[in-house]
C-alpha cells in the first residue's frame, strides 16, 4: 500500500507587490529591481546593485520612495532636459542654498537646455559637451535667447552686439552641467562623467579698484553725518561682506569686550523677500575684534536708533537687525547700494562697488605687512588659497618693495665691516 505524498506547501511571499526583487548574481554582487515612476508618468524597471543584500535592497528602496512621492526617477534613455529636471527638484534643492538653486537653474534654462536638452543622456559625449561650451563662448546672447525681437535691435535688424558670455559665466555653466551627471554617475545611471574630461580655460579674476589709505579716510570723513557711519565703518576696518553687517543682531556685538560673532547674513530669496540665513560657509562663522573706532561709532549708532523706535511708536517693526531703516525694517541691499554711490559722488571720490570696500580692507592689510593667515581669518575665507589669489597683486607689489630693499642693501657702498654681535651661526 502506498501513502500518498502530501501535496507540498506553497512557499510564502516574503516581499510584498510592489517592494521588488533582490538576487544573488554569478559574480557575487547582489542585484534588486523594482518599478518606479518614470519621466513622461510612465513606470520603468530599474535595477540596482550592492556588495550586500542589504546594500542593494536600501538602494531600491530609496528609489521606490522617491517614486512614492512622485518624483521621477532618472533614466539613462530620457533626455539630457529631463534628467536636469529631475537632480535640479529632486536631488540639488536639498542641499544647495536657496539662491545658489536659483543660479543653476537660471543656468540650466538659459544655456544649457537649448544646447544639449534634446540630446539622449547616455548618448551624450564629451565632443558634444566641449562643442556646447565652444558655442557659448561664441555666440551673442542677444540672438540665442531671443532678446532683440522684442526690442527690434540686434540680429533682428542685421546689426549683431556680438554680446558674448564672460568666460567666468561659461565655467559657472560647466560646472553645473559636470555636478548633475556627476550624481548620475553616483546613481549608476551613466558609467562616467563626459563633462569632466572637459577641460576649460581658467577665467581670469575680476578686477576690482580698492580704495587707497588716503581715499579710506576722505570716505569715512564724508560718512561721518551719515545714519549709517557705523556701517562703512565696520565695512573698511572690519572687511565684512554686506549681507553680514546687514545680518548683524544687537546680541552678536559685544561692545565692552570689543568683538563680533559673524554668523548670519542678510539676503534676498525668492520665497522669502529679505530674510536672515546663516552664513553660506563654516569658515564664515567666526569671532572678530573690533576696532575703537567702530565700538565708539555702534554706541552713537545704538543711541540713534533707540531715538528711531521711540519716535516710529507703535510702527517699530523689532527684529534685533543693527542696521534698519527709521522704521526698524531690514535694510535693502540694493538700496544700501544706491545710497553708498550718492555718498561716493558727494565725498569726490570715483566710482566703485560696495564690495570694494571689503578689498579695500584687505588690500591696505597686506600693504601694512598684516600676515596672511590672518587675513584669512578676518574675511572668513574657506582656505587660504583663496586669500592669495584673489590678492596677488598686491603680494606681487609686496615682493617688488622687498626685492627693491634687497637691491638697496646690497648696492650700499658704505663697506664697513659689520657688528660681530649682530651675526649668528648658521648650522
Amino acid at each position: 500500500m502506498t501513502t500518498a505524498r502530501p501535496a507540498p506547501s506553497r512557499r510564502s511571499r516574503t516581499r510584498a507587490n510592489g517592494d521588488g526583487t533582490v538576487y544573488q548574481r554569478k559574480d557575487g554582487r547582489w542585484e534588486a529591481a523594482g518599478y518606479v515612476l518614470a519621466p513622461g508618468n510612465t513606470r520603468k524597471r530599474v535595477r540596482v546593485y550592492g556588495v550586500t543584500r542589504k546594500d542593494a535592497m536600501a538602494e531600491l528602496t530609496e528609489k521606490i520612495a522617491a517614486s512614492n512621492r512622485g518624483l521621477p526617477i532618472a533614466a539613462a534613455d530620457s533626455t539630457v532636459s529631463a534628467y536636469l529636471a529631475y537632480w535640479l527638484d529632486g536631488v540639488a534643492v536639498h542641499y544647495l542654498r536657496e539662491n545658489t538653486h536659483t543660479r543653476y537653474a537660471v543656468s540650466i534654462r538659459l544655456h544649457i537646455n537649448p544646447g544639449l536638452g534634446a540630446k539622449k543622456l547616455a548618448r551624450l559625449t564629451t565632443r558634444d559637451v566641449r562643442t556646447f561650451l565652444d558655442g557659448l563662448r561664441a555666440t551673442c546672447q542677444c540672438c540665442a535667447q531671443k532678446r532683440d525681437s522684442v526690442r527690434r535691435s540686434c540680429c533682428a535688424i542685421g546689426q549683431c552686439c556680438g554680446k558674448q558670455l564672460s568666460p567666468l559665466t561659461v565655467t559657472y555653466v560647466h560646472a553645473v552641467l559636470k555636478s548633475a551627471l556627476e550624481h548620475a554617475v553616483r546613481e549608476d545611471e551613466l558609467p562616467r562623467n563626459v563633462a569632466r574630461n572637459v577641460k576649460t580655460t581658467t577665467p581670469r579674476p575680476r578686477r576690482f579698484q580698492p580704495l587707497t589709505a588716503a581715499e579710506a579716510r576722505q570716505l569715512l570723513r564724508a560718512a561721518n553725518g551719515d545714519r549709517l557711519h557705523a556701517l562703512y565703518e565696520l565695512a573698511l576696518r572690519t572687511g565684512l561682506r554686506k549681507g553680514e553687517r546687514l545680518g548683524l543682531h544687537w546680541e552678536d556685538l559685544d561692545l565692552d569686550g570689543g568683538t563680533a560673532t559673524i554668523h548670519r547674513s542678510l539676503q534676498r530669496t525668492r520665497s522669502q523677500d529679505l530674510t536672515v540665513l546663516n552664513t553660506k560657509t563654516l569658515a564664515s562663522e567666526r569671532r572678530i575684534a573690533l576696532p575703537t573706532e567702530c565700538i565708539s561709532s555702534l554706541k552713537i549708532h545704538q543711541e540713534r536708533q533707540e531715538e528711531e523706535r521711540q519716535a516710529a511708536g507703535t510702527g517699530w517693526m523689532d527684529n534685533g537687525l543693527v542696521f534698519t531703516t527709521p522704521k526698524g525694517k531690514p535694510l535693502d541691499p540694493g538700496n544700501l547700494t544706491r545710497r553708498f554711490r550718492r555718498l561716493l559722488h558727494s565725498a569726490g571720490l570715483r566710482t566703485i562697488r560696495f564690495h570694494d570696500l571689503r578689498h579695500s580692507t584687505a588690500t591696505l592689510l597686506l600693504e601694512q605687512g598684516v600676515d596672511l593667515v590672518v587675513i584669512k581669518e578676518l574675511l572668513g575665507h574657506a582656505h587660504i588659497c583663496v586669500t592669495a589669489g584673489v590678492y596677488a597683486h598686491v603680494r606681487l607689489r609686496l615682493q617688488r618693495q622687498a626685492i627693491d630693499t634687497l637691491n638697496d642693501a646690497l648696492s650700499a657702498t658704505n663697506d664697513a665691516p659689520e657688528d660681530p654681535s649682530a651675526t649668528a651661526a648658521v648650522r
